[in-house]
């Protein structure tokens, strides 16, 4: 991977990041480390890349906060703005 793609890459992994952090957070504690939901990046950029769709971020989203983090959830329609905002990144490498 050329430096231009790997800086690109790194920006796309960014911007993820700070949504999930900022807009997701599904454990709800301000002071977590800017890295808590780093393992949940992959994830979400395949569905960018691939599908593209909101139904389907929106459902990843709740698989990973019912079954990986075991917080209790509410509604996925509650996740909708999230993957809205994810759906406005740029994944072009």
């Amino acid at each position: 991977m050329t430096d231009t793609r790997q800086k690109r890459a790194a920006e796309i992994q960014n911007s993820i990041r700070q949504i999930l952090y900022h807009d997701w957070n599904p454990i709800g504690v301000a002071e977590l480390p800017s890295d808590e939901y780093d393992s949940y990046i992959a994830p979400v950029y395949r569905v960018l890349v691939g599908s593209h769709s909101e139904q389907e971020l929106v459902d990843c989203l709740f698989r990973m906060e019912r079954d990986v983090i075991g917080m209790p959830c509410g509604s996925p329609e509650q996740l909708r703005p999230v993957a809205r905002r994810l759906l406005e990144i740029d994944v072009r490498l």
